[in-house]
């Protein structure tokens, strides 16, 4: 739906309608004629008993393949090595810090 004006004022709705929406009502106008069709009787369904064949299945057994594998050793562990460490020191120093607080002269 496209909603827009003219240059007198006037306001213009345009309803578009997709190829889907079109599709959709036929499919729904088959399936009512189809209902229709099966309820008066004129198309009518036999369907008689069936059953799944009888098969055989055997299966034997798989081993997996053969590999013959050369690969390398991975080697974890530790070493003793040197590196320099940056060290944190703290001190107490003391200083002047700005305190806030209210003086009450005793009048309320």
């Amino acid at each position: 739906m496209t909603d827009y004006r003219t240059r007198d004022g006037d306001r213009v709705v345009v309803r578009r309608g997709g190829p889907g929406r079109t599709i959709a009502i036929i499919a729904a106008v088959l399936a009512v004629i189809a209902a229709i069709l099966f309820a008066t009787g004129f198309w009518s369904a036999d369907v008689k008993e069936g059953a799944l064949p009888d098969v055989d299945v055997s299966a034997k057994g798989g081993a997996l393949p053969k590999v013959d594998l050369d690969s390398k050793e991975v080697v974890v562990g530790t070493k003793e090595t040197s590196v320099d460490v940056p060290k944190v020191k703290t001190e107490k120093e003391k200083i002047d810090v700005p305190v806030v607080g209210v003086k009450d002269n005793g009048e309320r």
